[in-house]
């Protein structure tokens, strides 16, 4: 029987889609939905370490996000957004797939430039309404060490800016998390569960026998594409490039705590692995993620999960309602009643809203 998309719907007032992070990391509101029980509990990020034992294990995303907007000019003079997706290394250096704006204006050979920083070229349209892009820069500097001096972070749309020297600087900071590895800087939207995370905050976890293990999922625009097909099994789910290095393979065969996933990325990078292979390697594993988890399907490799509050009619939200209830379809019900509760209480939605952790 179809799921209609329609299940995955509701409503936020405006207000609280979060517009801006909490003062401090970990002083975002938590709640916590105890699957055994059935009841919900309201505290704040930093109570975490009460609801977490030794031996338990997070997994989290170490993904770290590019300045990936770059603005430039038509010869004409005529602006240009050029949002860097993933590098093309088999079409040559610096060739990278691109959304750019205006894309009617931006036919293959046309160029933009950002002063003497780079200049771009259109070398093909694609028909997902992207552009492969051969940029030129002084000294073949790549077009990455370039948007790190001056791309701007690629905010979801639903989070408004003016683009002040002072907000861009502030978003560069906190719209990425603590533990991001600056050599895996392949994320064009942050792991957003795990803003949340300070240093002290995982030195306390460590102390108290928690440990952690890495993926690297490279975050895409899919993750913010939203369900339009009028059934969930007619989405065609968005792909995305992961890692898991030999130690975090070993933590699943067998599991050896409670696998604790900081973020909707790293239970897809899980469960894509896991479906895929039987065994753990002394070799890094490199994926595509394909896998869209949707009601009534089960979770291999994880036990709970800290996610934030998804939009509405989103893939997250499907892998949500799944987690809270695998193996049936009692999860949708059960997400619009905690949601109606979250906004009730008036959490912040979002990528730099409030938290949930799903015991």
């Amino acid at each position: 029987m179809p799921l209609p998309t329609d299940l995955f719907d509701y409503s936020l007032p405006p207000h609280l889609v979060a517009q801006t992070p909490a003062l401090h990391r970990d002083h975002s509101r938590l709640l916590v939905v105890d699957r055994a029980s059935r009841t919900l509990s309201h505290h704040v990020f930093s109570d975490l370490p009460q609801f977490l034992r030794p031996g338990d294990i997070l997994i989290r995303n170490n993904a770290s996000v590019l300045p990936a907007r770059l603005l430039a000019r038509r010869p004409t003079g005529g602006a240009v957004e050029c949002f860097l997706l993933h590098a093309e290394p088999a079409h040559g250096t610096n060739v990278w797939t691109c959304l750019v704006k205006p894309g009617k204006k931006l036919p293959p050979g046309a160029t933009f430039t950002h002063g003497e920083a780079f200049t771009g070229e259109i070398v093909a349209k694609q028909d997902n309404g992207c552009a492969l892009v051969r940029f030129s820069t002084l000294g073949d500097e790549p077009i990455t060490a370039v948007a790190n001096r001056l791309g701007q972070i690629p905010l979801p749309p639903y989070i408004e800016r003016e683009g002040t020297a002072t907000e861009r600087s502030h978003d560069i900071e906190r719209y990425q998390t603590v533990y991001a590895d600056q050599a895996k800087q392949v994320a064009v939207a942050a792991p957003t569960a795990g803003l949340h995370f300070t240093p002290e905050l995982l030195a306390k976890l460590q102390t108290n026998g928690v440990s952690t293990a890495e993926v690297t999922l490279h975050v895409g625009l899919g993750t913010f594409k939203p369900i339009t097909a009028p059934a969930i099994e007619e989405h065609a789910i968005h792909r995305e490039l992961y890692e898991l290095p030999p130690a975090t393979q070993r933590v699943l065969f067998p599991p050896c705590g409670r696998r604790i996933a900081v973020g909707t990325t790293s239970v897809r990078s899980i469960e894509d692995f896991l479906s895929r292979q039987s065994a753990p390697s002394d070799q890094t594993f490199a994926g595509e993620a394909d896998i869209f988890i949707y009601p009534p399907r089960t979770f291999r490799g994880i036990d709970a999960l800290i996610t934030n509050f998804h939009q509405p009619r989103s893939t997250l939200l499907c892998l949500v309602s799944a987690f809270l209830a695998p193996g049936s379809a009692d999860g949708i019900a059960w997400i619009r009643e905690i949601y109606a509760e979250a906004i009730a209480r008036e959490y912040r939605f979002f990528s730099y809203g409030d938290a949930m952790l799903i015991l």
